[in-house]
């Protein structure tokens, strides 16, 4: 069931003059299709406006952060955090797929937890803001929810590629990835999976895919190891 749309300003620290904006970044096109709205009233085109204001504050952020990175260093520091599965991720900080308008089939399906519709909807929010407050409001947003812990954010974007350099580094022992559980009907499933060095499990996490699953497995692989190196035990 969606929440309250002032409960989700309150979340985000920002009110908004036109609350229809808010509404607009909101609804999903499975929604409007359903109570038969124009595809202008869907978030599609909050959507394409916040994606370029993101990819100008982002952009600026790290031209500030890194001032010795060369350019394609920085491009792949920004596809990482703007890519559809770390929006995602930042957008589970502020509940946002609890606060769309969903067709009744897209809700009962999953959508509110969905990579694909809440990112967008992550997008069409700064579009909203933007429009409502102008840049200053939106990039502070952005600073906020989308720039923050952006090392992590790296980690977790390039986890699986991170943790093989890693185990390849220490040891010959092979990295793979484990299967342990499938739950759920085909539309709305969760998969269950830990990383293993050899025999040794070093990560586990759950995803909607197999490949966010072990996306999220490689993750806490990588922070294990980096721990077990920090005390000395690796």
């Amino acid at each position: 069931m969606k929440k309250n749309l002032k409960e989700l300003e309150g979340r985000i620290g920002y009110h908004f003059t036109n609350l229809r904006l808010l509404t607009q970044a909101m609804t999903h096109s499975s929604y409007a299709n359903e109570h038969r709205l124009s595809k202008l009233n869907s978030n599609e085109r909050l959507e394409f406006l916040g994606d370029s204001v993101l990819e100008v504050v982002s952009s600026d952020f790290l031209y500030h952060k890194y001032p010795d990175k060369p350019e394609g260093d920085l491009t792949k520091i920004r596809a990482s955090i703007v890519c559809e599965s770390t929006l995602a991720y930042c957008a589970e900080d502020i509940s946002l797929g609890e606060y769309l308008y969903l067709g009744k089939g897209e809700d009962a399906t999953g959508g509110r937890g969905r990579a694909s519709i809440v990112s967008d909807a992550m997008e069409a929010l700064i579009g909203a803001i933007y429009l409502d407050g102008g840049f200053a409001n939106a990039k502070e947003f952005i600073h906020r929810f989308v720039m923050n812990d952006i090392e992590h954010k790296q980690l977790f974007y390039d986890s699986k590629t991170i943790l093989q350099e890693i185990v390849q580094s220490k040891t010959e022992e092979l990295l793979s990835y484990e299967l342990l559980r499938e739950d759920g009907p085909d539309h709305n499933k969760i998969f269950e999976v830990r990383a293993l060095m050899g025999e040794e499990e070093i990560g586990h996490g759950t995803g909607r895919t197999k490949k966010a699953a072990e996306q999220v497995a490689a993750y806490h692989g990588i922070l294990k190891l980096k721990n077990m190196e920090k005390e000395g035990l690796a």
